[in-house]
């Protein structure tokens, strides 16, 4: 069977105020009008998305374009991993972005008007990026996920977990329902037990209020959890706020977005390619999707997956 050379795009009607499915037409239309070959496929339910990124690559699709937000790039490239047909790094992946945090696109210089993503597509600047393989338990049965942003623990996940209520039920979603959610979050969340191991070495083993292990710089709707993290380099990046009262970080709320997390005074910073968590309690949400219990495993996979990136990214 010979390798398609058409896009296969995948869209999620629902993600970012159903702005899939609302923009879908005028996108469709501004594919055709740049020449853009595509066959194209609307998810039905959750981790469809998965689904039909196998079956496109078992079909000779090499190049797929995700219409939909972090949550629905997380399934496509766990899809990519999941396939036996192909080399991931041969599979190349475009986005444009219609969800509510867009954390991912942020890192690539990806811009959010449709017309200029297209441009960035059908020029084809690319790179290989890291992936993150995740080790995690589900009802007693040990399971595997792939990241290929960031995961967040402690209170980030809190968060996450009742934003994600927030949009089931139909709340209007966003960069500020998020900091509405997280500063909520601060007045009840406590700090919970943890130990952690950075490449086999336990660095830490206390009370944490939130932390994150990183491939990129962004998470929550432009929240810079990782400013230093890079993207191909193989290393996760792992910052955490150990016991800090709700107090100190509505102090230093501000650190949270500029890029100064580390000037928190409880911030604590570690690199490397495998971090081993375990917790008394507690959820992991991976790319904003809640993820199994204790304990978790990252393992760091250099240069896997092959993304389209903005005209003014810097290779």
């Amino acid at each position: 069977m010979s390798i398609s050379n058409r896009w296969f795009v995948i869209i999620n009607p629902v993600a970012g105020k159903c702005n899939g499915l609302y923009d879908w037409p005028l996108i469709s239309k501004l594919l055709r009008d740049s020449d853009v070959e595509y066959d194209a496929v609307f998810t039905e339910k959750k981790y469809h998305a998965i689904e039909l990124t196998v079956e496109a690559i078992n079909k000779s699709y090499r190049k797929i374009i995700v219409v939909g937000g972090d949550g629905t790039l997380h399934e496509v490239v766990n899809g990519i991993f999941i396939q036996k047909k192909a080399e991931t790094r041969d599979i190349a992946i475009g986005v444009i972005p219609v969800g509510t945090g867009n954390d991912w696109v942020r890192m690539y210089g990806i811009p959010s008007k449709y017309t200029d993503c297209i441009k960035a597509i059908t020029g084809g600047k690319s790179v290989l990026q890291d992936i993150g393989l995740i080790s995690y338990y589900e009802s007693k049965v040990n399971q595997t996920r792939y990241m290929a942003n960031m995961t967040g623990f402690g209170l980030d996940a809190y968060v996450n977990e009742r934003y994600t209520k927030k949009k089931e039920k139909g709340v209007t979603t966003g960069r500020l329902t998020y900091i509405i959610t997280l500063i909520h979050a601060l007045l009840t969340y406590r700090s919970i037990k943890m130990k952690i191991w950075v490449d086999g070495v336990m660095v830490l083993e206390s009370k944490v209020l939130t932390g994150a292990i990183a491939i990129g710089k962004y998470n929550g709707g432009g929240m810079l959890q990782a400013p230093d993290a890079i993207m191909d380099d193989g290393l996760f990046d792992v910052t955490i706020i150990d016991n800090a009262s709700s107090l100190t970080v509505v102090r230093y709320f501000r650190a949270l977005f500029d890029g100064n997390i580390y000037k928190v005074p409880q911030a604590k910073f570690f690199r490397g390619k495998n971090i081993r968590i375990e917790s008394e309690r507690g959820i992991i949400e991976v790319d904003g999707e809640p993820l199994g219990i204790s304990p978790f495993e990252f393992n760091g996979l250099n240069k896997m997956v092959r993304v389209i990136v903005g005209d003014t990214y810097s290779v």
